[in-house]
């Protein structure tokens, strides 16, 4: 089996979508996840990201994390949001890459797509 012997990180993996990752994860086989808290792991912080990736040794990272906070903060400070993620995702990134990370999945979001984009959203309507 694949997951077997791999050791995986999961950001986000106490969340909504992360947990349900997790959960398939541990049916596929994996045994070693680590699902990181941002009490621990602060991954704004590059520092942090490289301390992350250095106490766990993935095979395996898995990017779900991401600052949120609903429609109304979301109006509110968008560049902190945008800006938070955009860091959280090219530092994991990088460093991974640093590490000799084996494979690196990162996830986007619904949001990216227009207001009025036909359900179900197809990759291709990403941009129009």
């Amino acid at each position: 089996m694949f997951w077997q012997n791999k050791r995986v990180v999961v950001t986000g993996g106490a969340g909504f979508l992360g947990s349900f990752v997790v959960e398939k994860l541990k049916a596929r086989g994996a045994k070693e996840i680590f699902v990181p808290r941002s009490r621990e792991y602060d991954l704004r912080r590059r520092e942090a990201v490289q301390q992350l990736l250095a106490e766990t040794r993935p095979d395996i990272v898995i990017h779900l994390a991401a600052r949120v906070g609903g429609i109304g903060v979301n109006r509110a400070k968008p560049a902190e949001f945008f800006y938070d993620n955009l860091i959280m995702g090219a530092d994991l990134l990088h460093e991974s890459w640093r590490a000799g990370i084996e494979k690196f999945v990162a996830i986007g979001t619904i949001c990216a797509y227009p207001k009025h984009t036909p359900v179900p959203f197809r990759e291709e309507d990403l941009w129009n």
